[in-house]
């Protein structure tokens, strides 16, 4: 049983994309004016023209963006503090990616791109694994915006290449801007653009971002700095389009590049030697290893015995039975394999069932949460998990911005426009946030058995001589869609139980790229999906949640269309203050989870891994990263040493 589904994201994320999950951040305090102030040396007051625009605005000059907080780095920082900066290059790491692969192009929902397909490009803007909520120049030196933040100019590093060596320059930024809004997905084209009014090359190495009057001012540097960086001469030669599957991933400034591949079989990312940024402050202590090799297999079971037998040498496990069982072997007992918890400080993923809403069956919430009362948490944690997992009750787990309780003062404020327009049901000021039904350690919880009848009756749902459930005729059926085999025993007794009730259930497993297909066609009844979020969620929102990416969003995979959701998403993004954005968290995730289109999962706050006794890390791994492909270095004696002992081939 994976505990956490690899999912395909084929939209770029509406901020500078996180490389990391963070969560549990302590409180940040002051202006942004005023941290800029201390780190990047105060503000830069410009009577502008001319580039700058005609404006009696003070003009932010620094290295780095935090809309709510202070940098942690300043413009002169050596090194991240979690890294070790003496960390030698070499080796190679490898780890496994499940079912196949036939494209290196993740932007587009044609194919199934291959694992780390995009590790090759860089944005503008990268963040860090110690200080999550902000932004650092990566492609730039500064940027500069006004305090209207109307516009952002970023100041782009003469010294980036590409990875054939071509220098980059700001026309390349703008290309590639230009070649998302054409050939880009449609949900990503109409969140961005709506936000983006023009973007202006002022130099070889100037860009301009305009936004619109209207983009809230939260997030539009980091939406802006978060524009991958690649080649327009190679797009030219090419022919290349960014809607299309191609076995070629489109030319970036990455520090890898890909090496060789075998389609279905592996894939090989090699370390540019070239790498324009590799002695960047930023840069320091990380992409230590010569090679990435990514080994493809069918499924969990595979993959570990191929783990034991050396063909890959990184294993996060996230089978809870394999973890408890399966690691007795020589390898782990003699010490060539280390097996070690690792702190988690993220997000808990809102990893779950969907319901797929755009089926007729599935739009009364009473049926849903008939559905969900099956699901026995308890009794899997028990029976099947060994008690490594906690329940998945918030779309912001582990983090101050989980509802929790009964609306604050400031929710109400929130959320009482809504119920006064016919949005939201009024018990939604009075009653506490809605949590998963507990259950007994029995598979079948009798109480919620009950419960769950009475609601299939109330609908309309009614059972039949034959012990199944109609309504009008029809027979009520719902397919559990998975490739993966591990989750058999877990989805086998949820189904049992689900037949218990009378509803025709079945577990349909297919291969993965069978299932890639139906989910992207939103051919499902029910399907496991993980919900990604931030702790300064933003615009991205509207792509998890937003009405307007229901028809084509691989993040909104349930198809919400609902106009409550989308006004408390436009209060939050359009939040000025960090309360005010917490607020509006807070009041988003209690109407969410009041929704009921999920059955929530389980998550656990370790990292369980296993690895070939050659890697080393920093003693200290930051919260937010466990940082094997970033961070983590090649022990070059250890490794002769465990392939000279034959325990690696």
């Amino acid at each position: 049983m994976s505990t956490f589904r690899a999912s395909q994201t084929h939209e770029p994320r509406m901020r500078a994309p996180r490389a990391i999950a963070a969560s549990r951040q302590e409180p940040r305090s002051g202006l942004m004016q005023t941290g800029l102030a201390a780190l990047a040396g105060g503000l830069v007051a410009l009577w502008a023209s001319g580039a700058l625009g005609e404006s009696h605005e003070a003009i932010i000059e620094s290295h780095g963006y935090s809309f709510f907080g202070e940098l942690k780095y300043g413009p002169d920082f050596q090194h991240l503090a979690y890294v070790n900066p003496d960390a030698p290059k070499g080796g190679e790491i490898s780890i496994w990616a499940p079912g196949t692969y036939d494209s290196f192009n993740l932007y587009t929902r044609k194919g199934r791109a291959g694992a780390l397909s995009t590790i090759g490009h860089e944005n503008i803007l990268t963040v860090v694994a110690d200080d999550p909520t902000a932004a650092y120049c990566l492609l730039c030196t500064t940027m500069q915006y006004p305090q209207s933040k109307d516009w952002v100019i970023f100041n782009l590093r003469p010294e980036v290449t590409f990875a054939d060596g071509t220098p980059m320059t700001a026309e390349d930024i703008r290309y590639t801007f230009d070649k998302f809004m054409e050939q880009g997905l449609p949900s990503f084209r109409a969140a961005f653009g709506s936000q983006v009014d023009s973007v202006e090359v002022l130099g070889d190495h100037t860009i301009k971002f305009n936004f619109a009057a209207d983009a809230p001012r939260r997030d539009v540097i980091e939406l802006a700095g978060g524009m991958p960086a690649m080649s327009k001469a190679w797009f030219e030669r090419t022919g290349a389009r960014i809607d299309e599957s191609r076995l070629e991933p489109a030319m970036g400034t990455g520090p890898y590049m890909l090496g060789d591949f075998d389609i279905n079989q592996r894939i090989v990312y090699q370390r540019n030697p070239n790498y324009w940024g590799a002695d960047l402050p930023i840069n320091v202590g990380r992409y230590n290893f010569d090679r990435i090799r990514v080994e493809y297999f069918a499924d969990g079971n595979a993959a570990l015995e191929g783990f034991k037998a050396g063909a890959y040498t990184f294993r996060s496990e996230n089978s809870s039975k394999q973890w408890a069982t399966s690691y007795e072997f020589p390898a782990v007992q003699n010490g060539d394999i280390i097996k070690t918890e690792l702190p988690d400080g993220s997000l808990a993923p809102g990893q779950s069932f969907v319901f797929n809403l755009r089926r007729q069956k599935f739009q009364d919430p009473r049926v849903r949460e008939a559905i969900g009362l099956m699901f026995n948490f308890e009794w899997s944690n028990e029976t099947l998990f060994f008690g490594l997992y906690e329940r998945v009750n918030s779309f912001w787990g582990n983090s101050d911005l989980m509802a929790m309780g009964k609306p604050s003062e400031a929710e109400t404020t929130l959320l009482q426009p809504l119920v006064d327009q016919g949005m939201l049901e009024p018990s939604i000021l009075t009653e506490e946030a809605v949590m998963p039904p507990a259950s007994s350690a029995r598979q079948l919880d009798r109480g919620n058995l009950r419960r769950a009848s009475a609601l299939l009756d109330e609908a309309g749902w009614l059972v039949g001589d034959d012990g199944k459930r109609r309504k009008d005729g029809e027979l009520l059926v719902v397919e559990v869609l998975e490739s993966s085999p591990a989750f058999d025993r877990v989805i086998n007794p949820f189904i049992q139980n689900l037949q218990r009730l009378g509803i025709d259930a079945s577990l349909n497993r297919v291969d993965y790229a069978q299932e890639t297909d139906r989910r992207r066609s939103y051919d499902f009844d029910m399907t496991t999906h993980s919900f990604s979020m931030d702790l300064e969620p933003s615009t991205g929102l509207k792509q998890w949640f937003g009405s307007e990416a229901a028809a084509e969003s691989t993040r909104n995979l349930m198809g919400l269309l609902d106009p409550a959701v989308d006004a408390l998403i436009e209060k939050t993004v359009g939040a000025t203050t960090e309360d005010e954005m917490k607020t509006g968290v807070r009041a988003l995730d209690r109407v969410l989870r009041s929704r009921l289109f999920w059955v929530p999962q389980w998550f656990k706050s370790v990292h369980t891994v296993a690895y070939y006794n050659m890697y080393e890390h920093p003693e200290v791994l930051p919260s937010y990263a466990r940082g094997e492909l970033d961070f983590w270095w090649y022990n070059a004696e250890k490794g002769e040493a465990l392939r000279a002992s034959g325990a690696l081939r």
